[in-house]
Order: C-alpha cells, then structure tokens, then sequence
C-alpha cells in the first residue's frame, strides 16, 4: 500500500487548470480563497493555509483515495478590528463531519481532524454566528488533506 501524502491548502491547483490526480480548489464553485504561506491566530503562527471571509464555501476534489483532514480553524490576526464570531464547518460528500464553536479574534485555534475515507468531495464553511458589523477574515491553518 503506498504511504500517505500530504497536500497542504496553500499549495493545491485549481481544478479548472489542473491534472485531476490529487485534491483541487473547484474555484467555480467556492468562494474567494488567499492560499497563504505564514499566517496567525490569536498571536500563533502557522506555516500555511487559506484565509476566506466570514461567509465562504470552499469546495475541494479529492481526485483519489484520501484518508484525513486536519488544519487549526480561527479568526485571522489580521481580522485586528473585527467585532464578528465565525462557526467553521467541514463537509464531506454534503454530509456534515465536524463544526467548532463560535470564535473571535483572539481565541485560540479549534483543532480539526476528520477522517475522510470513502469520500470524493470536501467542503469547508464559514459562517457568522453572531452581529458583528465588522469584516472578519475566517483562516485554516496548517490545512493538509492526507491521501494514498
């Protein structure tokens, strides 16, 4: 059996241009996406991930067998003036697999990892929980999809 890859988020291709043997952004479906390389979350820093705003949807094709999904959900640092709170969630085939609490600028990261063995979509949400009238910049750090 072959040994599993990591795909980090920053770095995948966009399926419109790529070769479909590995996840990629369905940029015609998801919403606007910044892959970083460097970010923070209540003054942690992270290698890599993507940053969205605080309503997006970004859906992902597997494009071969993948086995898990892990990253650290928050609001990013440089959300400095916001006065929102954000829910993440992560969708596999439109079924829901994991949803974090409500977090702020300052709170700490929401661990995520879920398995996503037999599946051929993900999707990753964000959305407002609560009335802030703020932009807030909603981040997956450390984002990798592991795959055979």
């Amino acid at each position: 059996m072959p040994k599993p890859q990591g795909f980090r988020l920053a770095g995948l291709g966009h399926a419109a241009f790529g070769d479909h043997s590995g996840p990629e952004l369905r940029t015609g479906r998801s919403s606007w996406v910044w892959q970083r390389w460097g970010l923070r979350i209540a003054d942690r820093r992270f290698a890599q991930g993507i940053t969205v705003n605080s309503r997006s949807s970004v859906e992902i094709d597997l494009n071969r067998q993948c086995t898990a999904f892990s990253a650290r959900a928050g609001v990013d640092d440089l959300s400095l003036f916001t006065d929102g709170t954000v829910l993440f969630s992560v969708y596999a085939d439109g079924r829901r697999l994991w949803r974090s609490d409500a977090l702020g600028f300052g709170d700490p990261a929401a661990t995520v990892d879920v398995s996503l063995a037999g599946h051929k979509t993900l999707r990753l949400m964000v959305e407002q929980a609560g009335q802030g009238s703020l932009p807030t910049l909603a981040s997956w750090a450390d984002a990798v999809i592991s795959c055979r």
